[in-house]
């Protein structure tokens, strides 16, 4: 893919762009407005009206005219005076088989109401409608009247013209058109200005350029202790630190490969595939020459454009060195912290008893505490010969009672300390993480209980896992070892990939088994050769 230059130069682009979102804003909001100030206005007319329909249905005229108590022809002449003081377009007086009592046209009285809307307020109940009556559409408040013993006798419509209520949004509208065309005029100056300061801070650079150098330095800086190779669209090398051109005259390769074609330097390099498909390829194995490297490949992109590629890789031998080094390090660390906590909360126990003096409580604690360390301590030790894998667990119990669960750890035979001390370390990063799995999952749990059982029978140690968490469906346990995936959000997933590769190592199996509701167990089993042997 050939990177093409815009079609518009920096300044433009920053002119039309800033121009568009200001008149796109200032669109919106006018609809936005307008739409609210519409109903505004219209809501007002409709509360006018039900207003006058209410005074009238309350007025001591209406009411005994229409209770027989006085001549219905005083309604005609109330309503008209109405309808002139308060500029409506017509007051309906109408009694319950909705025969008109007054009208703006005399000769409509006595006549069936026209409109279909006055069924809900012959029934009791005020409304407001739009409709088509003898003079043309209106917006109507209904409301009825009712006699002084509390009986419906009739009812007020009071009509107000449509074209009156449209004439008074249209004129409630045209002060937020006019400041909408202010606002997109002050919108042009200033992206023009905005635009000109813009280009003159780049020194004139167009952001495609720019782009392309800022993506390849700051790769490039960000991993400086990798090998670092960056290419072009066409996957021509334009970038080599150093790192990399150590490692591959180490691999043989002296000469300077910047300007070469990649897939002729290194032919198992799939920088090409990333160049085409845009998708970046992770932590894959390159075999070069006899050194395994591990390498990233990531595609550099400006807008929907992919304009070249960059892959940083290391010598896998030295990331395998390092990770020995750190195996069961957090784990370890973590594991102290548990017990230091519980220590430091037994001290202030201690140091409140005896503030208080009271010394024999004090001595009952402190033998109590006393009995179960010496009881749990006494166990795991007996049990579990390796000192680092004895602490680790005792450490993993102490973690378990400040979160709240019951971790019981149990054995038929003495472990023995194993031959290789690595077996150690793998054992601690699995159980670690089955453990820690076990405690999140135990997290809604009332009573939270894990148990560890362990069986060393002729060379095959065997571990099992189990708590009485909510358990796993079908569609997690097919997931739950690959890399990444993790039901606990994002940047999880490694736990358990991190148990199936320790095991691999070990040449170990694993069995687990769960049902939602049901809990979870795991089953692993594991070649060990004891030291001494």
């Amino acid at each position: 893919m050939r990177r093409k230059k815009p079609l518009f130069r920096l300044q433009t682009t920053i002119t039309l762009l800033v121009c568009g979102v200001v008149a796109f804003a200032l669109f919106v909001t006018e609809l936005l407005i307008s739409k609210e100030v519409g109903n505004n206005t219209q809501k007002s007319q409709a509360d006018k009206a039900l207003n006058i329909a209410r005074m009238t249905a309350h007025t001591p005229i209406i009411v005994e005219a229409l209770s027989g108590m006085r001549n219905e022809k005083d309604i005609q002449t109330y309503t008209n005076e109405m309808t002139k003081v308060t500029n409506v377009e017509f007051i309906v007086v109408m009694d319950m088989k909705g025969i008109r009592k007054s009208h703006p046209n005399p000769s409509e009285i006595g006549h069936r109401f026209v409109g279909g809307d006055e069924g809900p307020v012959l029934h009791g109940r005020e409304h407001i409608s739009t409709a088509k009556g003898t003079l043309g559409y209106s917006l109507r408040a209904f409301t009825p009247v009712f006699s002084k013993d509390g009986q419906q006798i009739g009812a007020v419509s009071v009509g107000i013209s449509l074209n009156k209520v449209k004439q008074d949004v249209s004129n409630s509208k045209k002060v937020i058109y006019l400041a909408v065309i202010f606002g997109i005029l002050i919108g042009i100056a200033v992206a023009v200005i905005l635009a000109r300061k813009i280009k003159k801070s780049m020194f004139g650079l167009e952001p495609y350029e720019i782009g392309k150098l800022l993506e390849e330095r700051n790769a490039m800086l960000q991993s400086t202790k990798e090998g670092i190779i960056a290419v072009d669209q066409d996957a021509r090398i334009t970038l080599i630190n150093n790192e990399a051109l150590r490692l591959f005259a180490e691999a043989g390769k002296n000469d300077n490969p910047v300007g070469r074609s990649v897939e002729d330097y290194i032919p198992n390099l799939h920088l090409k595939n990333v160049l085409e498909t845009g998708n970046p390829r992770i932590n894959e194995e390159i075999n070069l020459s006899g050194i395994t490297l591990l390498s990233n490949q990531l595609p550099i992109s400006m807008g929907d454009e992919i304009v070249g590629a960059i892959t940083t890789f290391r010598d896998k031998t030295e990331i395998n060195q390092l990770a020995e080094e750190l195996t069961g390090v957090k784990l370890y660390a973590e594991a102290l912290r548990a017990q230091s906590h519980e220590f430091m909360n037994k001290l202030h126990v201690i140091l409140g008893l005896v503030h208080l003096r009271r010394y024999g409580k004090l001595s009952e604690y402190i033998s109590q505490i006393s009995n179960h360390f010496q009881a749990e301590v006494g166990y795991i030790v007996n049990k579990v010969k390796d000192p680092s894998l004895a602490g680790f667990i005792l450490g993993k119990m102490s973690y378990a009672r400040e979160f709240g669960a019951e971790l019981s750890f149990t054995g038929q035979d003495i472990l023995p300390e194993p031959a290789d001390q690595d077996v150690t370390h793998e054992l601690i990063t699995i159980l670690g993480n089955l453990i820690d799995n076990a405690l999140e999952a135990l997290v809604e749990q009332e009573n939270k209980k894990l148990s560890v059982h362990f069986d060393y029978y002729d060379h095959e140690l065997s571990f099992e896992i189990a708590d009485n968490g909510p358990g796993m469906d079908d569609v997690t346990t097919c997931s739950i070892f690959t890399k990444g995936f993790s039901t606990k959000g994002d940047n999880r997933g490694i736990g358990l990939f991190l148990v199936k590769r320790s095991l691999e190592k070990l040449h170990g199996d694993l069995k687990f088994f769960s049902k939602p509701g049901e809990g979870t167990k795991f089953i692993l089993t594991i070649p060990y050769s004891i030291k001494g042997e």
